[in-house]
């Protein structure tokens, strides 16, 4: 990569800025900036000689060209956390420019790895190690990058600066994602810093992790107790309750992640659920909506456990 690029991990994330995080991990943020996606997609470049591309972003042809200037020429393999469509996108173009071999849990949403990995897979190239650790619960096909050496956690969409993930089922899991949040707290897992895929560096991973942890199981009692209140509710009765704390505009968004609450208390007996009557419920619309899937017209019960 080139010297030129300024040491500045503090640094607030900019479209088309570089910069590095480190000596040996460089941030490139794509022109993305939304509701969604903060600043905008954050990719990143890893190695000193040979480099790994992690998360190429959305298929803008600007970023990729910026992420191949920037390699010049040393860009050996593209990984990403996982296929949604602000991270993995990308790819083809970024491939087809390097000649890089493409690695990813698994195929879907039109990524198309060379090679599948899996949670332990560690990439060794010359100056630099990555270990794929498998985190499930935003996405079932996540990934998180372990840079060892440098003492940096790539998160993708598993842990975010200044906001929180969405989990939206069926592919996301509420279980999932708290079991995931805990196992980077196992000591083989030894980082200083998160680098995540919107938002600047994270200092101090272990009081930031916890607090992820709290607030998830903070609105799962909110959830619990408006369940139990109302004894039989849609997610869209029981949103003004549990997200009274949120801004209009993202209710929308917070659904998803209700909905996913509900799946977790259903399978530990907490709730019941049966179809509503009318099919889906009317989701968000215009240019900043999320996408498919649509939030079911579910009637969740409470059951005797319910009660936080």
């Amino acid at each position: 990569m080139s010297t030129s690029v300024p040491l500045d991990p503090g640094g607030a994330p900019e479209p088309g800025r570089p910069v590095a995080l480190s000596p040996r991990v460089v941030r490139l943020t794509a022109p993305n900036p939304g509701m969604m996606t903060g600043p905008g997609t954050n990719s990143y470049l890893v190695g000193s000689g040979q480099l790994a591309v992690v998360d190429p972003g959305p298929d803008d042809a600007g970023h990729v060209e910026a992420l191949a200037r920037l390699g010049e020429g040393r860009i050996r393999w593209i990984v990403v956390t996982h296929t949604h469509p602000d991270h993995a996108p990308a790819t083809a173009a970024l491939a087809t420019r390097t000649g890089a071999e493409v690695l990813g849990f698994d195929a879907r949403d039109g990524f198309e790895p060379d090679r599948t990995v899996s949670d332990g897979f560690t990439l060794s190239g010359e100056g630099f190690s990555l270990r794929a650790v498998h985190t499930p619960g935003h996405a079932s096909n996540h990934l998180c990058w372990l840079v060892a050496d440098q003492g940096i956690l790539l998160t993708g969409d598993h842990v975010m600066h200044g906001s929180t993930v969405v989990i939206r089922p069926p592919d996301g899991d509420m279980a999932q994602y708290l079991a995931s949040l805990e196992r980077l707290s196992r000591p083989d897992l030894a980082f200083s810093a998160i680098a995540p895929g919107h938002g600047r560096l994270i200092g101090d991973p272990a009081p930031v992790l916890a607090a992820i942890i709290a607030h998830r199981l903070g609105r799962e009692r909110a959830a619990a107790a408006a369940l139990a209140a109302a004894r039989e509710a849609t997610v869209g009765d029981l949103v003004p309750a549990v997200y009274a704390d949120v801004a209009e505009p993202l209710l929308a968004v917070a659904r998803f992640s209700l909905w996913a609450h509900l799946e977790k208390l259903a399978a530990e007996g907490r709730a019941t659920a049966r179809p509503g009557p009318d099919g889906p419920a009317p989701d968000a619309t215009g240019p900043d909506a999320p996408p498919v899937p649509l939030v079911p017209a579910t009637v969740w019960r409470a059951t005797p456990a319910t009660a936080p």
